[in-house]
């Protein structure tokens, strides 16, 4: 008799362990139930559905149930699991079209249940036009709206990776699109100094944001929205999205006694396994491991997804040992316009939470060759454990190319590698493609040297907060025609050329801070100044380029 194997779940996990577990075992019977239409679908991919970048929704979906039926996986779609007993082996199943319950016995149950949009619980959020975005049909009601009723006006409630898509998408459509986040920045995973450069940018392609305001109520007539209404302001709009980001869903796992893990996901161990012998969780409704501190996670991607799925069909009967999925790192990256945000491992703000003596640069540099048409500016960060000089995480932004170094960055740190292993790493290079040191490597040498007292430097958020300090100097050292095109506030131009000469004209009982375009003149300055006996001297991190706040 074949053995059963039951996912309930057929979006990215669950088909990728239906997929793999046929290709491993022929012999076994797979069924996949899910509540929805459509399965193995592409959720990273609905806000471009919005914007039109993909056309047809079916381009939408990597399989469909007919395809499935090929490879001997049977979809059950618009199928709702209700109840799981482990005891009995049996999961109790509605069939959402007849009203049928039925029941499905299984010999290796695996969970793939998701995560779900948290709605807040605002006056109007039942209104007419008012979206959440995690499935295809929420994409096409959104995309509807906007092309055949003439939507025109847009807002959108949420700063994450989902919201700015669709916020982008939406201005793509001719809409203009309004943006609030609860949070003091947009991009919450990324530091503030990154979140900063990415708002500028979005303000600039049209988009109004507004952060640190509270949606507290959505305002209608004849039952649809009119109005969005903030702790702060009143938002004329057409259309909004609730995008304040997801929850696993792991009700049913719970009423079935498996045990959920302090993210709230449904706790495995590397195999997939859950604490019940036999039923398995994958994709966004079960917990991570953090590569870096080893300490549950939850990261509700796409790709983490599929790694655990693959994973899962691996140990369902395995015939060696147990394949494993360590733990992630939650290596993220974003499209806006023609800028790109990446980021992966710890961001400034965890390691600090997490007791971490490190060090951070920001550092703008190109993605190929000066000299070679087509380059862009891209800015990175790094941070760096003081101890051991462990790259503890990266961020990297610009209307370059981010994709390659962040891979860069997930790489090394999941190999445990120190910041002087990625300043000597041996990377491709031609003109077209980067640097003859790449930025990655001139970010790492940075980093190596602060870690060895070569050059102190301030980030523009420390700067920012000092600015109109009388303890405080900021030299720039640019040229003048540089320096008239916009300055920070305060500072007092020297250019490099006449700086020894001028050297009087700087306060040596003040905290001197240097500032060019993106810091190698700034450096320079610095050991000029060193040289003369200046002590209380720093550099801005990322000089001109990567300072997020307006000049003068």
């Amino acid at each position: 008799m074949k053995k059963k194997v039951l996912i309930i779940g057929g979006v990215a996990a669950g088909t990728k362990t239906a997929a793999k577990a046929v290709r491993e075992y022929p012999d076994v019977e797979v069924k996949v139930i899910t509540e929805e239409e459509y399965v193995s679908y592409a959720g990273c991919g609905l806000p471009y559905y919005i914007g039109n970048v993909i056309k047809e929704k079916s381009h939408l979906t990597v399989m469909n149930p007919e395809k499935f039926k090929e490879r001997k996986v049977e979809i059950l779609l618009k199928h709702k699991a209700e109840r799981i007993i482990p005891s009995e082996k049996r999961v109790i199943v509605k069939d959402l079209a007849t009203g049928e319950t039925k029941d499905f016995f299984y010999d290796k149950l695996v969970i793939a249940t998701g995560a779900k949009p948290i709605v807040p619980p605002i006056p109007g959020a039942d209104l007419k036009n008012v979206f959440k975005l995690r499935s295809i049909d929420d994409a096409v009601g959104i995309r509807e709206q906007v092309e055949k009723h003439g939507v025109k006006k847009a807002t959108v409630v949420g700063g994450g990776f989902i919201g700015l898509e669709v916020a982008e998408n939406l201005t793509q459509q001719g809409v203009k699109v309004t943006l609030v986040e609860l949070l003091d920045q947009i991009l919450p995973n990324f530091d503030r100094e990154i979140a900063l450069l990415a708002q500028s940018y979005l303000e600039k392609k049209g988009i109004t944001i507004f952060t640190g305001e509270k949606a507290v109520a959505i305002e209608g007539t004849d039952g649809k929205v009119t109005a969005l209404v903030t702790d702060k302001r009143k938002i004329d709009t057409e259309l909004v999205l609730l995008s304040i980001g997801v929850l696993p869903n792991t009700e049913l796992a719970k009423e079935a006694g498996i045990e959920l893990g302090v993210k709230g996901a449904i706790k495995v161990n590397e195999h997939m396994e859950t604490n019940i012998p036999d039923i398995f969780a994958v994709g966004d409704c079960a917990e991570n491991i953090n590569l870096i501190t080893n300490s549950p996670a939850w990261y509700p991607m796409g790709s983490t997804s599929n790694k655990m799925g693959r994973v899962a069909a691996l140990n369902l009967f395995p015939k060696g040992e147990k394949d494993s999925l360590k733990g992630v790192l939650g290596t993220t990256v974003v499209k806006l316009f023609e800028m790109n945000a990446a980021r992966t491992g710890l961001s400034e703000r965890d390691a600090k939470a997490l007791g971490y003596d490190y060090i951070t640069v920001l550092v703008p540099a190109n993605d190929r060759a000066h000299y070679y048409p087509g380059h862009k500016t891209i800015v990175t960060k790094l941070i760096v454990d003081k101890k051991t000089h462990r790259v503890l995480g990266g961020q990297v932004i610009g209307e370059g190319v981010v994709d390659k170094p962040i891979d860069i960055m997930a790489t090394l740190i999941t190999l445990k590698g120190t910041v002087e292993d990625l300043a000597k790493i041996d990377l491709a290079y031609a003109p077209p493609f980067s640097m003859a040191l790449s930025s990655t490597i001139v970010a790492a040498n940075v980093a190596v040297n602060k870690l060895t007292g070569r050059v102190e430097g301030i980030s523009p958020i420390s700067l920012k907060e000092k600015l109109g300090s009388p303890d405080l100097q900021i030299i720039d050292v640019r040229t003048e025609a540089e320096f008239l095109t916009g300055a920070i506030p305060g500072a007092k131009n020297i250019p490099l050329n006449e700086l020894e000469k001028r050297a009087g004209e700087i306060n040596r009982d003040k905290e001197t801070i240097l500032i060019c375009k993106v810091g190698l003149r700034a450096y320079l300055a610095y050991r000029t100044l060193k040289h003369l006996g200046f002590e209380n001297i720093k550099i801005l991190d990322g000089g001109v380029t990567a300072w997020p706040f307006e000049l003068e």
